[in-house]
């Protein structure tokens, strides 16, 4: 490491450590840190402000890919100082990450944590959990897990949650953010946990039964799963002792048939919990407790003070007004390792920088957010995504919790769809179809499967099948 590279790297560490406040325990009992949590809009600019000056020289500094970036657009670390020069910097997206790490495998040259820090203060590596594409690998220093950990727990204090809870986590334990970003910020919080991972759903079911948590957490998929592994066990999920579940992975919250079925079939609150492995792995969207007691849509907090969010048209890439709906992007201003500068997440949402009822000042995305721009499915040239097809599924009754989207092109080369769900009544098919059409605008055949035909989800749904591509 140079000494320019040390030096940035310290002026980074240092004005991160500066804005870390109320690290170790709650400032309140409404807010773990009160003056960053309903910081104003000025106070959370001037927070933004000031990282990116100390950013943009570390990037430079202690990452190539960064470097040869800047220096392919004519740029200086120094002319991206602030918010509003961010627009000088096109975003980056994955495929510019895969192509780094093909380039330079295995770890490409898109973070800043390197083989001398790894062996020096190394935590855990992680992995884009994506299904396309070369693997993106992530390695975490063990400044990043308490940073982490710190910024988990004020989401997790917002849903809350709180010591007297006992979390069951309903996780693998790979390489996955999700489940690990949880437990560190329990154990900062003082609270007690299950570890679920390597188990069945009856197992599970059983833990629930047992030993009586008030909070699970999954993916939404799962959660309808372990529900229906409760209910076959002669167990009622709504009469358990779970208060909350709380979900992350999956859109789930902003869609209405959904969030229903899963607080009917738990009689609990379902809280979601958003981010991405690439722009360090800890929140970025989170429920609080006024996000879905209101009269409009649910909304879900962004945390400014730790990274910047912004929305893009998904051809220009270019900004879109507020209120205008695009596609997330994260600049994140809270890690050693993976200050990623205008990531693409990819997710489509509006934002809202009004005060939250809550108190919280923090922006937030109208509807919570609405599945990956890359799940994008284009079917003779009518646009939609899995999102919609599964709202237009949930709002017929009796319909199961599974589904699946199924592309194919005909004999006459004809693109089209079929979407297959699970019903005790085959004509409840017009009804479906029917919602599709008004929802997405398309018309498509709908196949009725028995109740219990579709695979069960263990983790990550995989709803669309696409056979187009295999032929």
């Amino acid at each position: 490491m140079t000494d320019r590279a040390q030096q940035t790297r310290t002026s980074w560490l240092a004005t991160i450590a500066r804005y870390t406040r109320d690290p170790d325990q709650p400032g309140s009992a409404d807010y773990w840190s009160p003056s960053l949590d309903c910081a104003s809009r000025d106070e959370l600019r001037a927070i933004q402000d000031a990282k990116l000056a100390a950013l943009t020289p570390f990037l430079y500094e202690n990452s190539a890919f960064y470097r040869r970036r800047f220096d392919r657009l004519g740029l200086a670390p120094t002319d991206i100082r602030c918010v509003d020069d961010l627009p000088k910097w096109p975003v980056v997206d994955k495929t510019e990450m895969m192509a780094d790490v093909e380039t330079d495998p295995p770890y490409g040259t898109y973070t800043t944590h390197d083989n001398a820090l790894w062996a020096a203060r190394g935590w855990m590596m992680f992995s884009s959990s994506g299904s396309t594409g070369v693997p993106r690998i992530f390695r975490y220093s063990q400044i990043d897990r308490e940073l982490w950990a710190w910024a988990n727990a004020r989401a997790l204090h917002a849903f809350g949650i709180r010591p007297g809870d006992t979390m069951l986590i309903c996780a693998g334990y790979g390489p996955h953010v999700f489940a690990w970003g949880v437990q560190f910020a329990l154990a900062k919080m003082g609270v007690a946990c299950v570890p679920g991972g390597g188990m069945t759903g009856e197992a599970r079911a059983m833990l629930i039964d047992r030993f009586r948590p008030t909070v699970v957490t999954c993916t939404p998929s799962y959660a309808l799963h372990l529900a229906r592994v409760m209910e076959a066990r002669g167990l009622d999920p709504a009469r358990s002792s779970v208060r909350m579940v709380l979900v992350g992975g999956e859109p789930a919250a902003g869609i209405e048939g959904t969030r229903r079925r899963l607080e009917t079939l738990w009689g609990a609150r379902l809280v979601e919990f958003y981010g991405c492995t690439e722009a360090s792995p800890h929140c970025g969207g989170y429920s609080c407790p006024a996000s879905d007691r209101g009269p409009g849509p649910v909304t879900a907090h962004l945390m400014e003070d730790v990274q910047v969010w912004e929305l893009v048209d998904p051809d220009t890439r270019q900004r879109v007004a507020e209120g205008a709906r695009g596609l997330t992007v994260c600049t994140s201003l809270n890690s050693e390792s993976s200050p990623q500068l205008r990531f693409v997440v990819g997710d489509y949402s509006v934002f809202d920088a009004s005060k939250c009822a809550c108190g919280r000042t923090h922006v937030r995305a109208v509807g919570a957010f609405a599945g990956r721009a890359d799940e994008l499915i284009n079917l003779r040239g009518v646009k939609m995504y899995p999102v919609q097809v599964e709202a237009a599924v949930r709002a017929v009754a009796g319909i199961g919790d599974e589904y699946e989207i199924v592309l194919a092109s005909n004999a006459d080369g004809l693109d089209v769809m079929t979407v297959r769900v699970e019903h005790a009544s085959p004509s409840v098919a017009t009804d479906v179809a029917a919602e599709i059409r008004t929802r997405c605008e398309i018309r498509c055949d709908v196949e009725v499967l028995a109740p219990g035909t579709l695979p069960k989800t263990e983790f990550k749904a995989r709803r669309v099948r696409d056979t187009r591509r295999a032929g």
